[in-house]
């Protein structure tokens, strides 16, 4: 029998499963190795159980991580897919200010008084803080990015196709950056977040003239003190380093001034 494999999504875009059917011809070649069971974005079919389970998005709602932990029961690997489910992404940010502060600022103070006389707006008001797949469920596998990247999703695959550990390599942006022979945006007066990000992603933003904004989440162990410094002699605040920082990062990292 070939291994089951499943996709979920929690709050998310989607992006990450587009992109892992974007793999088009080598992606049908996946087909002759593995059972696809369940994936929303393909198919409509249900599974009771199933090898690996990829999900995609945040944990927003009890109801999500109940959810979660349900898939987690069913599956022998679980990995988290993306920037969403490895680190929170954006929708993480929400974690610096209280849910009133949240609502008031995206629908308006009156937003406010109908979410605490309407049992309709309720979970609105009751906001909980947004987490990781991680920090609900054991993970065993992380596939980072904004959307992941193909080549990534591949080797993890067919490594457990095979039966044998997927391997990452613990290197930043900056790495394959020179590798592929580009000048530090540095240099041009820009800032970056390349060292200090996991790589994986060939640079793929500094390849096509942008910067690093750290998608792929931090590596552990990094200075981020010496980061902070080298952004401040770049011109930076530090309200505007933090705003780096929680673009995509705001499990991974507290802002300055703030408690875990």
């Amino acid at each position: 029998m070939k291994p089951r494999i499943a996709f979920f999504d929690m709050a998310s875009c989607e992006g990450c499963q587009l992109a892992i059917l974007d793999c088009e011809d080598v992606f049908l070649h996946i087909l002759d190795l593995v059972d696809i069971v369940e994936f929303r974005e393909a198919l409509s079919e249900k599974a009771p159980r199933f090898d690996v389970a990829f999900i995609e998005g945040s944990i927003n709602r009890e109801i999500d991580a109940e959810r979660l932990r349900d898939i987690r029961a069913r599956c022998t690997w679980l990995v988290s897919l993306g920037a969403c489910a490895c680190h929170g992404n954006v929708q993480a940010r929400s974690n610096a200010l209280s849910p009133a502060e949240n609502l008031q600022r995206v629908y308006g103070p009156e937003a406010c008084h109908v979410a605490q006389t309407d049992s309709q707006y309720w979970p609105l008001w009751a906001h909980t803080r947004v987490r990781a797949v991680h920090e609900v469920v054991k993970v065993d596998y992380h596939l980072r990015g904004c959307p992941v990247d193909r080549d990534e999703f591949l080797h993890l695959v067919k490594r457990l196709v095979a039966g044998s550990l997927p391997r990452f390599a613990r290197q930043p942006v900056c790495v394959e950056c020179k590798h592929n022979g580009n000048e530090c945006v540095f240099e041009h007066g820009d800032t970056c977040m390349g060292q200090i990000t996991w790589g994986g992603c060939d640079a793929i933003c500094i390849n096509g003239g942008y910067r690093c904004d750290g998608c792929r989440g931090l590596l552990p162990g990094v200075n981020l003190d010496s980061h902070r410094a080298l952004l401040r002699e770049r011109g930076l605040s530090d309200t505007d380093i933090d705003s780096r920082y929680r673009l995509f990062c705001s499990a991974d990292v507290q802002p300055r001034g703030t408690r875990p």
